[in-house]
């Protein structure tokens, strides 16, 4: 059911943001983070902070689009109380769980609530993840008609035994067919794709990407599974039934979908990321980049004008806050100056081209030239200027960072 929560201090009752942020918010994009906490069957790698029908202890799942609501006019007023500039929202995104569990109604009603409250900026990216087996076609009609703009659905393989292995209930087959659906609303697809897991091999690999490749989505991601510990796959390894994951076949494969990838028109914008005709996700770009967001909803994590702060983890005590008029926030950190240094070398290196080398301190900067020696920054890129990983600077991008930091 997730991670547990960072430390941190204690988070007011009433929500409000310490002294000073909101002169460090000011010209700061904004955006919004909807989660939602459910999932009909939990899959053996996750550890995000999801729950079925059995584990909810009361809360109730009908009941959750009108807490969540709640608590965006709760944070139209602790921003304006806290004396945080109103800008409308430049990003809106759906996560979970399975947001689309929810009927329609309700994903419109908690979007018609972000509106209400901020304004959706003209052009907002309004994003939704979905399974899937979690949709149909007047679905996401209704959904494109209320001003969402686009779709990502949790393809993760094409392949029988890779989605057993990880518990996905969805047919391999349904995928072209709900794009199809998304593309005839008008929505733009990414499909999301995951690589490392235990028994699948590089031509298992190559079968996904083929059948992503023949969809030809708008954006593709590509994620290296992680065994969480206390998950269930976690457990299947170590008792043996599967095997741990091999570090150099998730390198292949890495290699291999980069170059599938890039021969079939898309291009890198960010470690895990491709996208084709300029469209990346914004509102991930947003986080990488160090934007202000409000995370509503069990779990999410807010970050506005230097400050942090995350929610309760369960439904019910989240319930519990919203409806007694309390903030749901359960801590929050202001990192001082060299944590938030090394946090935007981190984020900002992981986007192609984000990272000026005159935003680097003398030391690190130096370090430059060593890395494009070692083949893991671009040479070209570097003396125009910015920070380009290569293909092995992308498999090593940890090691970059700390060369850089």
């Amino acid at each position: 059911m997730g991670s547990a929560l960072p430390l941190g201090d204690p988070a007011p009752l009433d929500g409000l943001l310490p002294a000073g942020t909101a002169d460090q918010s000011l010209g700061h994009p904004f955006g919004v983070y909807l989660h939602v906490p459910f999932c009909r069957v939990r899959c053996g790698y996750c550890d995000f902070n999801t729950y079925t029908s059995t584990e909810l202890r009361g809360a109730k799942q009908v009941d959750y689009a009108g807490q969540a609501v709640l608590e965006v006019h709760q944070a139209a007023h602790v921003l304006a109380a806290s004396g945080v500039e109103q800008r409308p929202v430049s990003t809106v995104f759906f996560g979970g769980g399975t947001p689309t569990l929810l009927p329609s109604s309700q994903l419109i009603e908690m979007l018609r609530s972000v509106d209400e409250a901020w304004g959706l900026a003209p052009g907002a990216e309004v994003t939704t993840e979905a399974n899937p087996d979690s949709v149909d076609a007047r679905y996401l009609t209704d959904l494109a008609a209320a001003g969402f703009t686009r779709v990502s659905f949790g393809m993760q393989s094409a392949v029988p035994h890779v989605l057993q292995t990880l518990d996905r209930t969805h047919d391999p087959e349904r995928v072209p067919q709900v794009v199809e659906w998304a593309r005839d609303a008008g929505l733009q697809v990414s499909l999301d794709l995951i690589y490392g897991t235990p028994g699948e091999s590089l031509d298992d690999w190559s079968r996904s990407l083929d059948a992503a490749l023949e969809i030809a989505p708008d954006h593709l991601s590509a994620y290296a599974l992680i065994v969480e510990q206390g998950t269930k796959l976690a457990r299947q390894i170590r008792s043996g039934v599967y095997p741990e994951p091999d570090d150099d076949l998730e390198a292949d494969m890495y290699e291999l979908a980069d170059a599938r990838f890039a021969a079939a028109g898309y291009e890198w914008y960010e470690v895990s990321n491709w996208s084709r005709g300029n469209q990346p996700s914004r509102h991930n770009l947003a986080y990488w980049q160090g934007h202000d967001w409000w995370g509503v909803g069990p779990g999410a994590h807010s970050h506005v004008g230097g400050t942090r702060w995350w929610n309760v983890k369960h439904p019910a005590a989240y319930a519990d806050r919203i409806l007694a008029g309390h903030s749901p926030a359960a801590g929050r950190e202001s990192p001082d100056a060299e944590a938030r240094e090394v946090e935007r070398i981190l984020l900002l290196a992981r986007i192609r081209g984000a990272l000026t080398t005159a935003s680097l301190a003398p030391g690190p900067r130096r370090e430059v030239a060593g890395l494009i020696a070692d083949g893991l920054v671009n040479a070209q890129a570097a003396l125009a200027g910015s920070i380009e990983l290569t293909v092995r600077g992308r498999l090593l991008a940890d090691a970059v960072v700390r060369r850089l930091t």
